[in-house]
């Protein structure tokens, strides 16, 4: 194999993984704005303790919030402000960087098993896609996550900044407590 040959397979396969990203960049499975219905899972006979201060889009999903908030100890407007911010309220949704849900997490499958860390695939703990489309899964998982990252920082806008996209700084952790101050 010449020099020549040894510098163009490098460039290929690399150029080939751009692509490929790039063409789920582009075409996403699922686009956030194509859905468009909330499935309702709540029972009749829940009432939520802060259902007329809940936006309009995750008011169907009270009875998941309060029951996570008081299972994991979180406060339940933030959990509504989280979930405004990274679905709208729609339990199908996926975003183009593969996370999944209501609260938007990144599962061990899909373009997020691509993802890898130090010690290898950063999400491979994680839940499956197919776990995550489960509306009371992902917000229990979701929630748990939040309250685990809170009481490692020891303050919640700290724990929303990992929480978010990790290359936004507090930009997320502010829009999501602005939310939370509205309601």
């Amino acid at each position: 194999m010449t020099s020549t040959q040894k510098a163009i397979i490098p460039g290929l396969a690399f150029g080939i993984l751009i692509l490929v990203l790039l063409s789920r960049l582009v075409n996403p499975t699922i686009i956030a704005e194509a859905a468009t219905e909330v499935v309702v899972v709540t029972s009749s006979s829940t009432v939520c303790e802060f259902n007329d201060r809940y936006p309009a889009k995750v008011k169907p999903w009270c009875g998941l919030i309060e029951e996570a908030a008081s299972k994991h100890g979180v406060d339940a407007l933030l959990i509504a402000s989280v979930m405004l911010q990274e679905s709208g309220g729609q339990p199908e949704v996926m975003s183009t960087s593969g996370a999944v849900g209501l609260m938007q997490v990144m599962p061990r499958d899909g373009i997020s098993a691509s993802f890898q860390c130090i010690n290898g695939p950063c999400f491979a703990s994680r839940p499956s896609i197919e776990e995550l489309k489960d509306p009371a899964f992902n917000v229990d998982y979701g929630v748990r996550m939040l309250a685990g990252l809170t009481e490692r920082y020891g303050d919640i806008r700290e724990a929303l900044k990992s929480y978010g996209p990790y290359d936004v700084g507090y930009r997320y952790a502010d829009q999501v407590l602005t939310i939370r101050n509205s309601l």
